[in-house]
């Protein structure tokens, strides 16, 4: 069970009122390219598939948590009772099932009074439960397809992480694993991602 279309979009505005930030129009359009996708594909469903990416980061709801809002998002749609959202919240992070492979920092501001260790650790744990299904892997793909002003370039998005964050060891395997599920979709759509995404020229280079 998954909220409807509607009801993600008023936790998206709820959301973007406790944090505001690109966050949430960034998440409009993970939603906006997962339903795009999910049309071409057999077997998957295109209104789960927007509500997935557009629920994947709402754990930023909650403040500049860094990677805090991975656990957060999976709190929070737990307690909702969409224990599935609460997944996706898990695993768009992680295109390589590691936990170290996340950028930027476990530990939030001192002032939040929270050990960023052990949530960490509990991130950890979750994760390694989790068998990765098609949605999963849509949603770390379409992660990396969006920004706050439409859709790009893995490569641009990639850049402004590494901008954001610095660079991770595990970086390049990251890409990597991200260029297969890339692969891995458009051979079932046969057509380049890029071809059903509006916009991507203009975004990428503006």
């Amino acid at each position: 069970m998954i909220p409807s279309i509607q009801q993600a979009e008023t936790y998206l505005r709820e959301g973007f009122w406790q944090n505001q930030g690109l966050w949430a129009d960034h998440s409009r359009y993970v939603g906006q390219a997962a339903r795009l996708i999910a049309e071409r594909v057999s077997g998957l469903d295109p209104d789960r598939a927007q509500v997935l990416g557009m629920l994947h980061d709402i754990g930023r709801r909650f403040g500049i948590t860094e990677n805090l809002h991975i656990i957060d998002g999976y709190d929070f749609m737990m307690r909702q009772g969409f224990p599935d959202v609460a997944r996706i919240c898990l695993t768009h992070s992680f295109p390589l099932q590691d936990i170290e492979s996340c950028f930027g920092s476990w530990q939030p501001r001192k002032s939040l009074k929270r050990d960023g260790e052990a949530e960490k650790q509990r991130v950890a744990a979750l994760l390694s439960e989790v068998t990765y299904d098609e949605y999963d892997r849509l949603i770390q793909l379409c992660d990396a397809l969006a920004t706050s002003k439409g859709f790009c370039l893995m490569e641009k998005r990639w850049v402004n992480v590494v901008m954001r964050y610095g660079p991770n060891p595990y970086m390049v395997p990251k890409w990597k694993a991200t260029y297969k599920i890339k692969e891995h979709f458009e051979k079932q759509m046969r057509v380049s991602v890029y071809e059903i995404l509006p916009g991507v020229k203009e975004n990428t280079f503006a």
